[in-house]
């Protein structure tokens, strides 16, 4: 395959991250808490990876990459938790905004870690990408937001995290198949995500039904197939160059709450969509030098 293919992978994991918020505030509308919407993601997220395992040829790892690999998916799961922390003192545009740094930080980490230093052409693609993230999060519309240093701080983890764990997608487990590696990388977020919430919707049979429709959804788009999609194409783009094609999160979610929830998109938000569409676009014709593939 070649590095615009795997870049189009990784822009669908990206879009595929797009289409949670819309779910979530279906679930919450529906009367289930924000634990017990997590909970339900990543739980059925694991399961279906791991039905994914049963139909394809395995190849064996040895302990200490399942070991790697559960423990890359720590900021898997701290990822959800941190976002949804955050969501309970910052307005949400502003808390999306702040999540998006992940863009800058995934190529610090490629830095300080792979000693990829980002070029002059992907800097500025990075900061393109913020402004339209500021227009398409309708920041500049919004005429008070409720800002606290908590919620901040959560927010900025959250970024942090899922910049890290884009990182150990690229880096951690090469030899192991997608399918394989997606299904412990989402055990490991789920074990995480079970020890700051515990499952207690498990034992409630009713209560478990009828979270299932949206822990289904949500564990689809949310744990299946990002992983999967990061185990194939982040090795051969870097998680500096993943990091520009994942932010396809925004201009979905955005489209996605107009389509689904009949929420209204102003000129700003188009304008932003437009440019973090044409900055992915930029991003995905990435020079070969740049990418280490």
């Amino acid at each position: 395959m070649k590095t615009w293919q795997y870049s189009l992978i990784v822009f669908l994991g990206g879009c595929c991250y797009g289409i949670l918020s819309t779910f979530v505030k279906l679930a919450y509308s529906a009367g289930f808490s924000s634990p017990e919407v997590t909970g339900a993601q990543y739980f059925f997220g694991a399961v279906l990876s791991w039905i994914g395992v049963l139909f394809i040829q395995k190849k064996r790892l040895d302990p200490k990459t399942i070991v790697k690999l559960l423990l890359s998916g720590i900021p898997f799961g701290l990822t959800g938790i941190f976002y949804y922390l955050s969501l309970q003192t910052l307005n949400a545009s502003l808390a999306i905004v702040l999540l998006f740094q992940f863009i800058w930080i995934g190529s610090l980490y490629e830095w300080l870690f792979h000693k990829k230093k980002p070029t002059r052409r992907k800097l500025v693609l990075i900061g393109i990408l913020l402004v339209g993230s500021l227009l398409a999060a309708n920041v500049f519309s919004q005429e008070d937001f409720s800002v606290s240093w908590q919620g901040t701080l959560w927010a900025l983890l959250a970024a942090s995290t899922f910049a890290l764990f884009l990182l150990l997608s690229a880096s951690v487990g090469k030899s192991a198949s997608p399918v394989l590696k997606s299904a412990f990388l989402s055990t490991g977020a789920t074990i995480t995500v079970f020890i700051c919430f515990p499952p207690i919707f498990l034992l409630d049979p009713d209560r478990l039904f009828a979270l299932s429709p949206y822990g289904l959804v949500l564990g689809i788009f949310g744990v299946l197939l990002p992983p999967l999609l990061y185990s194939i194409g982040m090795p051969h783009i870097g998680s500096g160059t993943g990091s520009i094609m994942t932010s396809s999160e925004l201009p979905i979610a955005v489209l996605m709450s107009s389509i689904v929830l009949g929420e209204a998109v102003n000129g700003y938000q188009w304008i932003g969509i437009i440019v973090i569409l044409c900055s992915i676009a930029l991003g995905s014709c990435t020079p070969k030098e740049e990418t280490g593939s």
